[in-house]
């Protein structure tokens, strides 16, 4: 999961610089200046990195239990300058949440289904408390009550 993290916070980051480039530098030089080499050198490179960071947005969007709603503004994020780091934070952020709540699974392939309830804003509500982790307590008979 940590994996699919790491991979897909690279490529929006990778794309957005491209596409930052592109659209602040590269395009006012090929329209005012009459030069189109920043577009060539930066238009192409984000067009292939961006079909890249479609698939990694849709594996780390599989692994962390994603609606489709999710996964299509992600990919739309990557078409606006400056959007895709904001779409990144958030999706770290949903991310490590879910890491939080449920952190055996950090090093597994996905999340359980139940996680896909999970967020920033109710994380709380999912994570288990510290000293049961560190000290389970034993399972009460159902016949065993206090009196």
């Amino acid at each position: 999961m940590r994996g699919a993290l790491l991979r897909y916070r690279v490529m929006a980051w990778v794309v957005g610089c491209l596409l930052v480039v592109l659209v602040c530098v590269g395009v006012p030089l090929k329209y005012l200046g009459d030069n189109d080499t920043v577009v060539l050198w930066t238009g192409i490179p984000h067009g292939w990195l961006y079909m890249i960071l479609i698939i990694t947005a849709f594996d780390l969007g599989r692994r962390a239990r994603w609606g489709w709603g999710r996964l299509i503004l992600i990919a739309l994020a990557g078409t606006v300058p400056f959007l895709s780091f904001v779409a990144e934070h958030y999706a770290t952020k949903d991310v490590r949440a879910k890491l939080t709540a449920y952190p055996d699974y950090a090093d597994q392939a996905s999340l359980p289904p139940e996680a896909g309830g999970v967020n920033a804003k109710n994380v709380e509500a999912y994570r288990a408390p510290a000293d049961s982790l560190t000290h389970p307590q034993p399972a009460r008979p159902q016949g065993d009550r206090d009196h």
